[in-house]
């Protein structure tokens, strides 16, 4: 929000995927985290950033400056996930499928016509 965190990234997401998780719709503080994941090595990222575990396995990251949430990763897997909304042009994300409605909030339809899966993607 403030631009005192930046990355850049030059490779393909691994995937872009909506996780409805409650530690993502913690994280972010809304219904769901909209993220793009790429290998954690191919991020480039350059400000302020603070980081937590939010469970077990899953490190978020966001500015110390004003809080935004900007990433969200798995070390162990070496991967790295960036929030949509912090891309300086979101509308590149482009979802695939919708993960983790088993905690979806209730007054929340997804008729996109995406995948839904009740908890993680099938590998």
């Amino acid at each position: 929000m403030c631009g005192a965190v930046r990355y850049v990234v030059e490779a393909e997401p691994l995937n872009e995927r909506i996780c409805h998780c409650r530690s993502c719709q913690k994280a972010v503080g809304a219904a769901f985290n909209a993220r793009l994941m790429f290998r954690a090595d191919e991020v480039e990222l350059t400000g302020p950033v603070k980081t937590a575990f939010s469970s077990p396995g899953v490190k978020r990251g966001f500015c110390a400056e004003c809080g935004t949430t900007v990433l969200s990763g798995r070390e162990a897997a070496g991967v790295l996930a960036v929030t949509s909304g912090s891309l300086d042009e979101p509308a590149l994300f482009r979802p695939t499928v919708h993960i983790w409605v088993s905690s979806k909030q209730l007054w929340l339809k997804l008729d996109d016509g995406l995948p839904q899966f009740a908890e993680a993607a099938p590998a």
